[in-house]
């Protein structure tokens, strides 16, 4: 088996498009009217994960894109009922701390949900810890130099002043 690569998931796996229909017969009556935007949203749906970020779109009247960068990722959840298990599907979401309590993306179709949660959790801490080295860290030369600026200056207040 080869190692997952996000960067070749495009589209959802057909699996989805079944748990859609099964999902919109169990409304029953109401399936005719529930179906035809779950078609819609399966047929446009696309994903793309890249080294900086991952994005989400679908739609054809009133399209949607997400764009969402790793570092500003906050929390993942994979979920799965039933239907979903029996199916080999799982919904991940991605929560932002954009102050809203529903996710950010929630992303169906993928039949490796828990390689690509672990792809992401990856990038996530990756990109905390490179972005946060970023901001602590200043360069080495210019907080030597900064250090011996604060030295000069404590030496010359500390000194007596030479009397004549």
């Amino acid at each position: 088996m080869s190692p997952f690569d996000p960067a070749k998931v495009e589209r959802p796996a057909p699996a989805l498009l079944k748990y859609y229909i099964i999902m919109a017969l169990l409304t029953g009556p109401l399936s005719v009217f529930v179906i035809l935007p779950l078609l819609f949203k399966y047929e446009t749906l696309r994903y793309k994960f890249d080294s900086e970020g991952m994005s989400m779109s679908w739609g054809i009247l009133m399209r949607r894109e997400i764009y969402l960068t790793y570092r500003r990722i906050q929390d993942i959840h994979l979920t799965r009922n039933i239907i979903q298990r029996w199916l080999g599907l799982a919904t991940i979401s991605v929560q932002t701390a954009s102050g809203s309590s529903s996710p950010e993306v929630s992303i169906e179709g993928i039949l490796e949900a828990d390689a690509l949660r672990d792809f992401l959790y990856t990038k996530m801490r990756g990109a905390r810890e490179h972005h946060d080295e970023e901001q602590v860290a200043p360069p080495a030369d210019e907080a030597l130099s900064l250090l011996r600026e604060i030295r000069d200056l404590l030496r010359r207040r500390v000194q007596p002043e030479s009397q004549p």
